[in-house]
């Protein structure tokens, strides 16, 4: 089972006050070390293999197969969609909010409650049969 989705999204305040900016990923996606696929951020619980993770436009895009039947049957029914990632940051400013400009990127996670709410699951391909999910209105 295939999704693509955003882990994270540009210039959106997140729940804990701060704001990822573009280029905020750059420096570590060029060292391009593999980057595990998790379940809740849990270091033990690989759960897929991330193919393709990128800067565009709207946030850090995330493509991967879920190997673990359970979450990929969740993540197939449209129980699971939220996304977020483990980091440390190397460049920020501000504390109101934060800027986060400079990451360096831990893990990706699929989660039940991502700390930035647009970063989400946006489409599925179960066996070929592909589902987009429609981003809310506020995403564009």
């Amino acid at each position: 089972m295939w999704f693509a989705g955003y882990a994270s999204v540009f210039d959106r305040v997140d729940r804990g006050g701060d704001v990822v900016r573009a280029g905020a990923f750059a420096a570590s996606l060029r060292e391009r070390r593999a980057v595990p696929l998790l379940w809740q951020h849990r270091p033990g619980a690989v759960i897929g293999v991330i193919e393709t993770l990128a800067e565009d436009a709207r946030g850090l895009r995330v493509v991967a197969r879920v190997t673990h039947p359970t979450a990929a049957a969740l993540v197939a029914r449209g129980a699971l969609t939220g996304l977020s990632f483990g980091y440390r940051v190397t460049a920020s400013r501000g504390n109101g909010p934060r800027e986060l400009l400079g990451l360096d990127l831990a893990e990706v996670s699929l989660v039940a409650a991502p700390m930035q709410p647009l970063a989400r699951v946006i489409a599925v391909d179960v066996g070929g049969e592909r589902e987009v999910a429609s981003p809310s209105p506020s995403f564009a």
